[in-house]
Formats: structure tokens, C-alpha cells, sequence
């Protein structure tokens, strides 16, 4: 059996309990609940289905017997459950991968009975372990005698061996937490890197050196409010409150320090050796006869040779829906034979493509949008889930393209790629850059109505929709997956009192060009409506009318992926002696810095009324402190839109 070094037998004497030098209480005590916590009274303003009370974790890096080294972690959580929905915080999953064992796990529920605290402790009943792939395997266990009202605890340890490292930890829930609390300890000749990510603040952040050249950290966060899910961002998990902890380096007394952090430039090297990624970026030979039926004039410009690279693979092959860097098919056997991939095998199989049509092409790794965002902290390929092809133009700008949505043009990347930067990996290690994923097209939608008023109040018209830029991209992809009839049905639907006699759409397959849809439609009166007085709202059968930003407050970024510009023309005829009475005022709302903005006018013209609704966001992202402007654009545009005509009989 090795012998450890005698600084690791020193060391080990002291890691047997290296949390009582930090000479602060552990928050909670396992098996001592407050009886307080067991009435209603301190949730009554609560509307959260459960709360969390205390979430307690202490890992340390340990010396075993064998001399070898492992991670112990011990973790204790208690929950008050508040609403039937909160029962799932009774139910405990813990991950067991590889070697990692569990022990000491044990659990009660607290309910509170006749003034009297009545404990169920948890049943080897109620335990049981699924293997949901090799060597991953979860343990599973739920709590007896559950109900509104309960307080649940769970404690236990986990041990980590094979290597050194201490796991992350996560401050924010879905629920409110009241004291969440994570320490570490460590010998001083290991090295963490530590990223707080999230918006909170922290109420302790210690780190201070113990006994035996031992290392201890304290992070806490107090009252940490839930994380809530919010219209138009990447990822929640990129905005959670949570703490990563990476092993970054080792220093042995007298001994050479070793690096475990790599770099960007090791990890450009590492995916062009790759033999599923970098090596087979030059194996694109086997195109060649294809390419040659391309026959493109002598003057075609780089974008036009790779457009027609691009449509090549793009018709050649289908995405198979696996977001993923690395490819698992021959390139060859991708295009000849089984014809559908995940996302690696395509995009490299059209950056080899577009090489051996003699294209200056290259990978450009990058995380998609549910994947989350790229931590340029942490030089890690895990950090990418997916690679999409560059090629550089002749006047220094990036062409980005994809090949696994047929309804995309060359140079326009899926919206699900649309997620900060990617990675350019080149040969040249000095020529690998960030490249900026936010795309030149917009998402724009454009209608135009002629519509007659009758003096019963109802409504016929014409109607011309464009879909542009990602808009287009969106319509052709639901008409794609509906079907037209199905596509058409679903969208009188939308229109309650609508019927739509005439329905045709344009431009389905030219992706170069808006999808068109031009319709008739019919309204009926109001049975309700008063004698010679009508009142229209016309523009809300037409644009959304409710705000999607609901919450005052927003601590991240809302991320629309691309800029928006939505416009409504409306020319709305009015019957025989009736005129426009009373009309909405005029109204413009601008951003700050140029962020935005929304138009709104009323003109009339003899019998004709015509109504003109623009809104313009001009970025694809806005920061979280310009999240009050934004909402209060919104709520002014749509209290604007849903302003009414008065439209009386003329004396």
C-alpha cells in the first residue's frame, strides 16, 4: 500500500474535521427543527408552493488510508412545504456517477399535531437506485406522511474519489430559500478557480487559512427570491445564483507546479486534432464530381460559390436534432448513403465541402441558446454543443452558415444558435478569435389591411401579410410541420369571429424573398352594438394585447435573439354618412440610446381612416437595467392600440 508524503500525514490529522476551525455554527441541526416553522403564521404572504429553509453544504478534500486523495461532501436541506405542488421537495434524486458513493442518508417530516411536533423518519421503504446508462446511475427517495403544512429534512454525504475536485453549488431555486450556506476545505498547495455567477448578493463570503496549512472558504446567501421563468432568455441556468468550482492548479513544496486549467489555445488545438471534429475537416474529396455540377461562372463573388456549397448539403442531407460537436459518421456514408445527421456531421460535412470547392471555411464552435452561455473564465470544449461553418470574405467580414434547416438561407444560423459568441478555430492558433453570433437579419412582420365598415358595425377586408428574416423563417416552419390547410385553419383560429373565405400563401420555398399570405375575412356585427354609434378597435384583431413583461422588476438581460420590427397598416373605409367622431392621439415612445420605437397615428381622409402601428427594437438584447424602459414601451403601446374609433352617423 502507498505511503502518503509526510505533508499529506501532517494534513490528514486535521481534514478529519477541518470545519471546526472556522469557529462558525453550522446553520442548521439535523433532527432540531423549529416548531415555529411548523405553523403558517411566518408564510402567510408566501405564494411560492414550498420554501426552502435551510440549505446547508461542507465539502472538503480528504487524505484516504491507500494514499489516495477524494472529495466528501455532506449536505443538509430543509424544506416547508406550503401547497400541494410543493410535495416534490419530499422526493430526493442524487446523481451517482462513476465511483461516487452515498452514505449516512437519512430523513424526517415534521408535521405539527395538535400543538404537538409528530416525527416520520424516512424508510429504507421508500429508497431505491436506477441505472440510466453506464455507470450513471440515481438514488431516489421520498418522504412518508407528507401533506401542506409539513417540514421535510434530508442529510447525507457523498464521496467522490479518482480525482481532486469539489462540486459546484447552486443558491437559487425555483422556490424561495431562506439561508443557503456552502464551505469548502482544502490543502493550500491545491488552487480554485471560483466563479459567482447570478445577480444576488452575497451575505458571507469568507476564505481565511486553518491550522496545518488547510484553506477554508464560506459563501452565503440570505432570503435568495425564486428564479422565476421569464419571456425571452437563453437559459434560466444561465442567470441562476450559483458558485463553479474548477481545480486550477497544484503546488507541492519542492515540487513543480502543474497547471490543470488549460487555455483557449489548448483547447483549439485538442478539437483540431480531434479525429471527430478538426480531422475531418479536410475530407471532403469525394464531392468533387458534385461540386463540378455546380458550374458557377468564373465572377462569382464568394458568397455566390458558398450559397451554392451550402444548398448542395443542405438538400443532401437532414438534422437529426442531436445539437452536439462531435460527429459519429463518416462524412462520406453522411452524404452517399444514410443521408440525415446531428448537427456536427452536417456542418462539418459543409465545411469539407466548402474547402474543396477551395473556400477559405472553418469551424466555429459554439453553445446554443437552451445550452446556455460560454464562460470565457473556463477554457473547456464541454462548454460547446455544437459547430456551425465560417468563411472569411474579402472585405473582412464573417459569413456564418448552417446546413441543417432547409428553410434557412446561406449565411443566416438557426435562432437556437443565436447565444453571444463561438469560437473560430483555425490552424494558425493566432488567427483563432471570439466571433459574434448576432446575425444582420431581423425578425419583421409587415400587414397591410383594406378594410369596410358596415353600419352594423361589421368588417370585411383584404389582407396582406410579409414574413421576413426570421419571421419568414418561423411561418415557412409551422407551414412546413402543419400543412397548409391545417396551417390556414389554425390561423382563423386565432380570429374567433372570423371567416376567411380566401386564404393563399407566396413564396414558400424562395428563402431569399418574405413568405406572403393574402386573405379575405368577414366579421359580423356586434348584436350589441347601439344604433349610429360604433366603437372599433380594428388594430387589436390584428397584434398581440397583452405585455409580456408582467414583473416591475428583472435582474437579466432580455434576450430576443435578433432585432424586431412589426408594422400595421391599416385603411379602414367607413359606411355612408357616418364619420370618425372621436379618434386616439398620436403617439411616439423612444428607447433610450436609440433602443427603440413605437409610432401610433390616426389620418382621415374624407370617409377613409387610415391607422399606422410601428414598433422597432433595435437590439437583439437589452440589458437588465433597461428592462423599466422597455416594459413601460409595451404597456403605452398596447394601451395605445387598444384605444377605440368613435364612429357616429353624421347629423
Amino acid at each position: 500500500m502507498p505511503q502518503p508524503h509526510p505533508f499529506w500525514a501532517a494534513l490528514a490529522l486535521v481534514l478529519l474535521s477541518p470545519f471546526a476551525a472556522q469557529a462558525q455554527p453550522e446553520p442548521i441541526k439535523f433532527g432540531q427543527v423549529n416548531q415555529a416553522d411548523l405553523t403558517a403564521a411566518p408564510f402567510g404572504a408566501d405564494s411560492a408552493a414550498a420554501v426552502v429553509l435551510c440549505d446547508y453544504g461542507a465539502a472538503q478534500v480528504k487524505w484516504g488510508a491507500d494514499g489516495s486523495m477524494h472529495s466528501e461532501t455532506e449536505r443538509m436541506t430543509r424544506v416547508k412545504i406550503l401547497r400541494k405542488a410543493g410535495y416534490r421537495y419530499a422526493s430526493l434524486e442524487i446523481p451517482l456517477v462513476g465511483g461516487r458513493k452515498l452514505t449516512g442518508l437519512r430523513g424526517f417530516t415534521y408535521n405539527l399535531v395538535n400543538g404537538v411536533v409528530e416525527k416520520t423518519k424516512l424508510e429504507s421503504a421508500g429508497e431505491f437506485t436506477e441505472e440510466i446508462a453506464t455507470h450513471v446511475r440515481v438514488f431516489k427517495c421520498t418522504l412518508p406522511n407528507v401533506r401542506e403544512g409539513s417540514v421535510v429534512e434530508f442529510a447525507y454525504s457523498l464521496t467522490a474519489g479518482g480525482r481532486v475536485s469539489l462540486p459546484d453549488w447552486q443558491f437559487q431555486h425555483e422556490v424561495p430559500v431562506r439561508w443557503s450556506e456552502f464551505r469548502i476545505a482544502y490543502p493550500d498547495i491545491f488552487n480554485f478557480k471560483t466563479v459567482l455567477q447570478g445577480y444576488l448578493p452575497l451575505a458571507v463570503r469568507e476564505q481565511k487559512e486553518g491550522t496545518a496549512r488547510v484553506m477554508l472558504s464560506r459563501w452565503a446567501m440570505k432570503d435568495v427570491p425564486a428564479l422565476r421563468e421569464e419571456p425571452y432568455v437563453t437559459t434560466m441556468n444561465d442567470y441562476v445564483a450559483r458558485l463553479d468550482l474548477e481545480l486550477a492548479s497544484v503546488n507541492v513544496p519542492g515540487r513543480v507546479v502543474k497547471d490543470f486549467l488549460s487555455s483557449w489555445e489548448q483547447v483549439d488545438a485538442d478539437l483540431l486534432h480531434d479525429p471527430n471534429l478538426g480531422q475531418l475537416l479536410n475530407q471532403g474529396g469525394f464531392l468533387s464530381a458534385d461540386l463540378a455540377k455546380l458550374a458557377l461562372p468564373a465572377t462569382a463573388t464568394v458568397e455566390e460559390r458558398a450559397a451554392a456549397v451550402h444548398a448542395l448539403v443542405r438538400g443532401a442531407v437532414k438534422y437529426d436534432g442531436l445539437a452536439t460537436t462531435y460527429a459519429s459518421t463518416p462524412l462520406r456514408k453522411l452524404y452517399t448513403d444514410t443521408h440525415r445527421g446531428n448537427a456536427a456531421e452536417i456542418n462539418l460535412l459543409l465545411i469539407a465541402a466548402l474547402r474543396a470547392a477551395k473556400l477559405d471555411a472553418n469551424p466555429v464552435l459554439l453553445s446554443t441558446r437552451e445550452h446556455g452561455r460560454v464562460a470565457a473564465s473556463f477554457p473547456m470544449a464541454s462548454r460547446f454543443n455544437y459547430v456551425v461553418a465560417h468563411v472569411a470574405l474579402p472585405d473582412g467580414k464573417d459569413l456564418l452558415l448552417d446546413a441543417t434547416e432547409p428553410l434557412l438561407p446561406c449565411g443566416m444560423l438557426p435562432e437556437r444558435c443565436l447565444n453571444g459568441v463561438g469560437r473560430l478555430v483555425m490552424a494558425n492558433p493566432q488567427h483563432s478569435r471570439w466571433v459574434e453570433l448576432t446575425p444582420s437579419q431581423r425578425r419583421v412582420h409587415f400587414q397591410q389591411a383594406q378594410l369596410d365598415l358596415t353600419p352594423q358595425g361589421g368588417l370585411s377586408g383584404k389582407v396582406h401579410e410579409e414574413f421576413s428574416g426570421y419571421a419568414g423563417a418561423t411561418a415557412r416552419a409551422e407551414l412546413e410541420k402543419d400543412g397548409e390547410p391545417k396551417y390556414r385553419t389554425h390561423f382563423a383560429s386565432k380570429h374567433g369571429a372570423w371567416t376567411v373565405p380566401q386564404f393563399a400563401v407566396s413564396q414558400r420555398t424562395n428563402l431569399l424573398k418574405p413568405l406572403t399570405l393574402d386573405y379575405a375575412f368577414e366579421q359580423p356585427a356586434d348584436a350589441a352594438a347601439t344604433p349610429g354609434s360604433l366603437y372599433l378597435s380594428p388594430v387589436s384583431e390584428f397584434l398581440a394585447e397583452q405585455n409580456p413583461f408582467r414583473l416591475e422588476t428583472r435582474t437579466f438581460p432580455v434576450d430576443f435573439g435578433t432585432q424586431q420590427d412589426e408594422t400595421l397598416m391599416i385603411t379602414l373605409h367607413l359606411p355612408a354618412d357616418y364619420e370618425l367622431a372621436d379618434r386616439p392621439k398620436p403617439s411616439q415612445v423612444e428607447l433610450p440610446d436609440g433602443g427603440g420605437r413605437f409610432f401610433y397615428s390616426v389620418a382621415v381622409e374624407g370617409s377613409t381612416v387610415n391607422i399606422t402601428s410601428r414598433l422597432s427594437l433595435r437590439k437583439p438584447v437589452y440589458a437588465a437595467e433597461e428592462y423599466v424602459h422597455l416594459r413601460e414601451l409595451y404597456r403605452l403601446m398596447l394601451e395605445k392600440q387598444r384605444e377605440k374609433l368613435v364612429i357616429k352617423k353624421k347629423a
